[in-house]
Order: structure tokens, then C-alpha cells, then sequence
């Protein structure tokens, strides 16, 4: 394997972490409706939590139909 294909595959690598992080901190961000946990209601907070799994199941089903798809 020459230099510049590991170059690549170790780059693709952390763009693809990186790349999870920000998706799954806009996720978060939206779940929270902006808001800081501190100032959210009860109620709020369990209206988060609920969309934060709605979305990891989504991505779990996302990643099934990827792995079928092959």
C-alpha cells in the first residue's frame, strides 16, 4: 500500500468522526430547541430526550438498510 492511499484512508477516517460529531451536536441542538438545559421545563426536557432517541434509532435503522443494501 503506498503512502498516499493511507494518507487517504486515515483521513477519511477522522472527516467521517468529525463529521458524526457535528451531525449528532446538531441533532442534540435541535432536540433542545436551542435552549440550555438548565433553563428547560421539565416537560421540555423529557420532549428532548424522546427526539435525542428518536433520532439514535433513526440512525441505527440508517445504518440496518445500509448494511441490507450491500
Amino acid at each position: 500500500m503506498d503512502l498516499n492511499r493511507l494518507i487517504n484512508m486515515i483521513l477519511n477516517m477522522v472527516l467521517r468522526k468529525l463529521v458524526n460529531r457535528g451531525v449528532n451536536a446538531g441533532i442534540d441542538h435541535v432536540a433542545r430547541r436551542g435552549k440550555p438545559a438548565a433553563e428547560m421545563t421539565p416537560e421540555e426536557q423529557d420532549q428532548a430526550r424522546k427526539a435525542r432517541q428518536l433520532a439514535q434509532r433513526a440512525r441505527q435503522a440508517a445504518k440496518i438498510t445500509g448494511r441490507l443494501g450491500r
